[in-house]
């Protein structure tokens, strides 16, 4: 593996051997640090949103099943 950097990018260069779905797990973890990197939350604020996200899931579960 050789990593580059010039002006205006990091360039990495990979055998072709690489496992691609492991590659675009790291690809997905660098594009996720690039868009969150200014981002502030406190652990109350990830909290609610979860319970936001969990209740959502639980009332579409339950309109799908017919509950």
């Amino acid at each position: 593996m050789i990593i580059e950097r010039t002006k205006n990018e990091v360039i990495f260069r990979l055998p072709v051997t690489v496992n691609l779905d492991d590659l675009q797990d790291m690809a997905d973890l660098f594009e996720f640090k690039e868009l969150s990197k200014n981002a502030t939350v406190s652990q109350q604020g990830v909290d609610d949103l979860v319970k936001k996200i969990k209740k959502g899931r639980w009332t579409e579960t339950k309109s799908k099943l017919g509950l």
